[in-house]
């Protein structure tokens, strides 16, 4: 079996984060899997939604939002707010963001505040839902990091990392982080959300029209494990060196887009 990129099926993408390229967010960043190419930007609103006024629940939110841009894909990718509602990808997939954050926050720690993770994809090649949840807990620590030098946290809230990654059984074998030729001829495609000490927040999996053993899901997970435990030491590095980089300018998008 041979990928067409030409991967090891233990292999990630290249993978990259460019922080600070949103200067009106409180935390951003753009990360790239291989051509899949995620801006992730943090914005910390200083108010809880009505709900949780309305019953009186301690503590802040947080909610992300999902887009494709019509130009992300071969052919363009109409708005959903041309059809007047999100369509149900981008509705389901925005969901699966804030959960997995949620996960890894302790929300009373944040005070009355909402953070919102804007996920807006501008290059698609497979794996779009997986770089914006790893992207969008960079944009998060980046924010809530900028709040702590601020004086408005007391205690950080984030109790730790989590990224996700793609698997699935292509040409009937295992492999890693599937770019969009593999996750469109795969039989079988998973998900796989999980914290940085080994914790699984969300697994999605199905058959494409296939079936697969407890073996395949075993070295699927496996694969998982193994490629996130590097997605969070890069998550980690690029953490600490955004209080340090310049506000990302059109050159540096530029080259991230060449690298």
């Amino acid at each position: 079996m041979t990928r067409p990129d030409g991967r090891q099926p233990d292999q990630l993408r290249p993978i990259s984060f460019v922080p600070n390229v949103a200067p009106y967010a409180s935390g951003s960043v753009l990360v790239s899997f291989g051509e899949t190419k995620v801006i992730c930007a943090a914005s910390i609103e200083e108010d809880v939604p009505r709900w949780m006024r309305a019953q009186r629940v301690d503590g802040g939110w947080l909610t992300a939002e999902y887009s494709m841009l019509p130009y992300s894909t071969l052919e363009r990718k109409q708005r959903d707010i041309s059809r007047g509602k999100l369509d149900g990808r981008s509705s389901e997939i925005q969901r699966l963001i804030g959960r997995a954050l949620r996960a890894v926050v302790d929300l009373k720690k944040i005070g009355q505040r909402t953070i919102w993770i804007d996920c807006d994809v501008l290059q698609a090649d497979g794996g779009t839902r997986t770089a914006s949840i790893t992207g969008g807990c960079v944009a998060m620590a980046i924010a809530l990091n900028q709040l702590m030098a601020a004086g408005k946290l007391k205690q950080f809230p984030i109790k730790k990392l989590v990224a996700a990654v793609s698997a699935g059984v292509y040409q009937g074998v295992p492999v890693l982080d599937l770019n969009y030729p593999e996750d469109k001829d795969a039989s079988v495609d998973f998900n796989v959300v999980m914290t940085e000490t080994s914790e699984f927040v969300e697994i999605q999996g199905s058959g494409e029209e296939a079936v697969f053993t407890s073996e395949e899901m075993t070295a699927m997970l496996d694969l998982s494990r193994q490629g996130i435990a590097e997605i969070i030491s890069l998550q980690k590095a690029a953490i600490l060196t955004a209080d340090r980089a310049a506000p990302a300018d059109l050159a540096s998008l530029v080259a991230s887009f060449t690298r």
